[in-house]
């Protein structure tokens, strides 16, 4: 059946696969909605994106994306509060990004009202794909890829731009235990660091299958120079407890811009907290453990909102970190999902009631 929401076609899909899945056993992105947005660059525009049944995509062997890497991408979602209103989160801060990693790209920018008005309407079809239960949301995956064709090395002139959601539960469970690396860098002056870029993440896998191999869960990474500055955990921002100041990285060419993260320092100035956003040394992380003055460390990121980190590993040398009742972590990651889910006043104005 096809309608029209707000100028954008809808074609509903005839088989609905939601009676099939488990929402009290969701793993996270792994079950994919009935439904996505499909949005194509051709002609030197950007043309009516359009709602349609989730489907794989055919492309030619000469797709751009195949041989340059022109894709970028963004992480959202959405939810549901006791009485099934649907919420989103900053949504503008991740239209606003995508475009700031697609310029870098040399990626068309997306309009507004596309990405917008092109979420609302997906999200209104497949509204009984957002999840109720405690810890759960709709994971939706925004992204943009070369799709025109040739083996010459230039900016495409086609793209896709796609929104494809996953009913989700959590994405990590309990603390982890990283490595902080010494040899590979995740990005570098000049580059495409700050730049949500599926290069970045697939430059990541190795070390990271590395530090798996030792133990670890995830890689703490360390500048492209001297490795000698702190700069994220895996694919997140990352947060360091000295005493009871609360420190992160400034962003830059090498470090993500992340939303999650700008919400941890409003909120914990809100509350009172120290923050000091400025480069963090691997020597001060680890004089800090030894002398006991590292009380928490921390991912924070859409997907898990906030991940604590157990302990580090450190030029064959672990450090554990203590194991606190109340932790700056725990408040955190509660009063941002608080707001998301519509279980407390939201005085930043970041909630979006759809």
């Amino acid at each position: 059946m096809n309608t029209i929401i707000n100028d954008i076609e809808i074609v509903k899909t005839e088989n609905s696969k939601i009676n099939d899945v488990d929402f009290d056993n969701l793993k996270f992105g792994s079950v994919f909605s009935d439904h996505m947005l499909e949005c194509n660059f051709k002609d030197g525009k950007w043309q009516m994106p359009k709602v349609i049944p989730y489907s794989s995509i055919a492309l030619d062997p000469s797709a751009k994306i195949f041989h340059y890497g022109q894709s970028v991408f963004e992480g959202m979602k959405a939810y549901k509060d006791a009485n099934d209103d649907v919420f989103l989160f900053r949504p503008l801060d991740n239209f606003n990004r995508l475009n700031i990693s697609s310029k870098r790209l040399a990626i068309p920018e997306l309009p507004e009202n596309y990405f917008m008005e092109g979420l609302k309407a997906l999200l209104k079809v497949d509204d009984a794909w957002i999840p109720t239960n405690e810890g759960s949301s709709l994971y939706i995956r925004p992204f943009v890829f070369a799709s025109g064709q040739g083996f010459h090395a230039s900016p495409a002139d086609e793209y896709k731009f796609l929104i494809c959601t996953a009913p989700s539960g959590s994405y990590f469970s309990g603390k982890v235990k990283v490595l902080i690396e010494e040899t590979y860098s995740r990005s570098a002056n000049g580059g495409v660091g700050f730049a949500k870029a599926g290069g970045n993440y697939a430059g990541q896998f190795y070390p990271t299958q590395l530090a798996i191999e030792k133990g670890y869960q995830q890689v703490i990474w360390t500048d492209d120079n001297a490795h000698e500055y702190i700069e994220e955990a895996g694919a997140m921002n990352i947060f360091v407890r000295i005493n009871d100041t609360l420190v992160t990285g400034p962003t830059s060419d090498r470090i993500l811009d992340g939303i999650t993260r700008k919400s941890i320092i409003a909120i914990a100035e809100e509350k009172g907290i120290t923050v000091e956003v400025r480069k963090i040394t691997v020597k001060e992380v680890v004089e800090a453990a030894k002398s006991g003055a590292l009380k928490e460390m921390f991912g924070a990121g859409t997907a898990a909102v906030i991940s604590p980190i157990a302990g580090f590993g450190y030029k064959d040398e672990d450090f554990d970190l203590p194991e606190l009742e109340d932790t700056y972590a725990s408040y955190l990651k509660k009063r941002i999902t608080d707001i998301q889910t519509n279980k407390s006043e939201d005085p930043f104005g970041w909630r979006v009631k759809l």
